[in-house]
Order: structure tokens, then C-alpha cells, then sequence
């Protein structure tokens, strides 16, 4: 690849079949999807992948150079989701297909269920990523980690010390109510970008530039198949994207942020509060309760297109704590049964089959 070419790296997820109910993705639907990007990646369509999942979700990392966005890179993850899907259905997995929202492929994977992150780059002399995958939760569920480290010198030791990043960082935010954005810039517009990302249901970091060049730092999923499908079909589950080091946060001040197993929405029935727990890929087996929701993260070093990895980030003694923590606040909200605050708000429950349950009672309601 030539030097100054721009690379792709995509991230595409879905969930086509759990295995147990919602635990985990079996063997076969990995060997699968490794078996359909192989033959992607020796006819040319891709430069590079890597496959993994999180909890029932199947993830796809993909590096190509045809820019974010592209008709045949979309729907070879479409083609890989669907032969999946139909092992799925042969295995009898849980929710076969249920990220799956359409019989055919129309052009843009987006809209269609699976969780995009996309950004497109030139690589420097030396390109680490993180990459963040979860279950169990919602897109909104990076607003506070995505904050802290491109905008918190208390996280982000680079944003006072580091002359690349004493400007700051611009976030777009996603409001996925009204199909509509806007873009603020920090420090100097920090209070306005927490008025918004702190309701993270609504919301959403999409993504963070460098303010001194525009250059792309990071990009999050959005999806929220609640809003494309009329219904709770399932969490959203995101990814996220984060470029490192030379004028982007440092590795470890991306990966600081989780040490606080922040709530999140999601949990049993994409119905609850829970915190999010930081594991090793080997532990992103949620059970209890469906859950806590579980966050894993993939390293990689890029060196012309290809991905060198991954490394296990959160394998970690490091982070031992944090589950520690994560478990006691899991105790402590499932101590509150159907109750608020561990049960999610009326409004965030609207996708979910409680209004089915409220239809059959709302006859013997009586004026007061």
C-alpha cells in the first residue's frame, strides 16, 4: 500500500443466534464468518480482518481501502451475517438472525440492524487502535468514557502536557430521537456538549476530531434498532474506534476511563440499569440476570493495512478492582427487582414488551 493512501478500517457487528440464550456465539458461526473474509481478503476485496465477538455478538474488523460508507464492503458483512444466520438456524441458536432487519441488501448496511463504526485514514508511522466492543448495553453507553478521554485533563494527561492536543477535540453528537446532529467543540464548549451527552439514551457521541487539523480520533456505532424496527428486537450492543498515541490520547488514557464500571442501560431485556464490566475476551460470557452488561477491547498496531493482534486490553490485573466494583453495584441494583432505578424509566421502555402487558389493563383504568 502506497505510503500517503487512505485506509478504511471498518467495524461491523450483529447478533445472529446466541448461544446459550444470550451468553455467548458458538464456534461455528466464528469459523464461518473467518471462512467468508479468508476469501475475502485473497480476491483482493479486503486488505486485512480480524474476527471476534463479545458475549452473543459476532464482530467484524476489517481494513480495505475503498472509504467509509462502501456498497461492497457493506454487503460483504451483510453476506457474512446472513450465512451465519442460517447456521444459526441450523444450531437452533437464540434470536437467529435478530440483528438481521431486512431480506436483502439494499446498498448501506446501516439502517438495516448491525452496528457500524467506520473511519478512514493515512497511516502514520506508527498506528495503534483500541477497539471497543459490548454487549448487553446501548450506543449511548460511550458517552462518559468517550468524554473523559478526549476532553478531562483529569483522565487525559496529553490534553495539558502534550502540545498536539492542548487545543482540544470536537464532538459530533447524534440525536437519535430527531435524526439530527451537532458538532462542539471542547474546552471551550464543554458545558453544553455534558448538557447533551449526559442523556445518553437520546444523546450520542458519533464522533471525535482533532481541532487542530480535523483529523479523525475516533468513531462510535449509533444504531439503535428499537427506532429501525418499531420494537425491542434487542440492545444495540456498540463498537467504538480509537486511534492512540502522537497526538492522540495516549493507550492507557484510553483504556483509564473503564476502570469506573459507569450504569448503563441494558441488562435483562434491554429493560435495566446495570454497570458495565471491563473483561477479558475469555469472560465475555454475561449470565447473570443476562449480564452485568460486558465491555472487551481489541489492540491492534496497523502497518499497511494489516492488523497486527489483537492484544486483550482488559486482561489485566489492573482491572480486577473494577470488577470487583462492578459486581457489588450489580447486587446492589438487582436488590430493587422491577423497581426504578434498576428498571429503566417508562419512556426508555416504550420498544420493550411492557406496553404489550399495559394493553391488557388499559380498559380498567378509571378517571379520578
Amino acid at each position: 500500500m502506497a505510503e500517503e493512501s487512505r485506509l478504511t478500517l471498518s467495524v461491523i457487528k450483529a447478533d445472529i443466534g446466541g448461544f446459550v440464550g444470550h451468553v455467548s456465539s458458538h464456534p461455528d458461526i466464528l469459523d464461518t464468518a473467518k471462512d467468508k473474509l479468508n476469501h475475502a481478503k485473497e480476491n483482493g476485496t479486503i486488505v486485512d480482518f480480524h474476527v471476534l465477538r463479545c458475549g452473543d455478538d459476532l464482530e467484524l474488523i476489517l481494513t480495505h481501502t475503498k472509504g467509509c460508507d462502501n456498497t461492497e464492503i457493506h454487503e460483504l458483512a451483510w453476506n457474512v451475517f446472513s450465512v451465519c444466520t442460517e447456521v444459526a438456524k441450523e444450531l437452533k441458536l437464540y434470536g437467529a438472525g435478530q440483528d438481521i432487519l431486512s431480506d436483502a441488501f439494499s446498498g448501506n448496511i446501516k439502517g438495516m440492524g448491525p452496528g457500524v463504526a467506520e473511519m478512514e485514514f493515512v497511516e502514520r508511522k506508527s498506528e495503534p487502535v483500541v477497539i471497543f466492543m459490548a454487549d448487553k448495553t446501548s450506543p449511548g453507553a460511550w458517552n462518559l468514557p468517550i468524554y473523559r478521554i478526549f476532553a478531562d485533563p483529569f483522565n487525559t494527561a496529553g490534553l495539558i502536557i502534550d502540545p498536539k492536543m492542548c487545543d482540544g477535540f470536537s464532538f459530533r453528537v447524534l440525536d437519535v430521537k430527531e435524526g439530527r446532529c451537532i458538532t462542539l467543540s471542547c474546552p471551550e464548549e464543554m458545558h453544553y456538549l455534558l448538557a447533551l451527552i449526559g442523556t445518553s439514551s437520546r444523546y450520542i457521541i458519533s464522533s471525535v476530531y482533532r481541532k487542530t487539523d480535523g483529523e479523525i480520533a475516533a468513531v462510535m456505532s449509533t444504531q439503535k434498532l428499537s427506532f429501525i424496527a418499531g420494537k425491542y428486537v434487542g440492545k444495540d450492543d456498540p463498537v467504538a474506534v480509537i486511534r492512540c498515541q502522537s497526538g492522540f490520547p495516549a493507550v492507557g488514557e484510553v483504556m483509564e476511563p473503564f476502570s469506573f464500571p459507569h450504569l448503563v442501560e441494558g441488562w435483562m431485556r434491554g429493560s435495566h440499569s446495570g454497570p458495565l464490566m471491563p473483561v477479558p475476551f475469555y469472560e465475555a460470557n454475561p449470565t447473570r440476570f443476562d449480564g452485568p452488561p460486558r465491555v472487551i477491547s481489541a489492540g491492534f498496531q496497523i502497518s499497511n493495512g494489516r492488523l497486527i493482534g489483537p492484544h486483550d486490553m482488559f486482561d489485566d490485573p489492573s482491572f480486577d478492582s473494577t470488577r470487583r466494583i462492578a459486581n457489588d453495584i450489580s447486587e446492589y441494583m438487582r436488590r430493587h427487582g422491577p423497581f426504578q432505578p434498576h428498571r429503566l424509566p417508562e419512556e426508555e421502555l416504550e420498544y420493550t414488551t411492557l406496553p404489550l402487558v399495559l394493553e391488557k389493563l388499559k380498559d380498567r383504568f378509571q378517571k379520578v
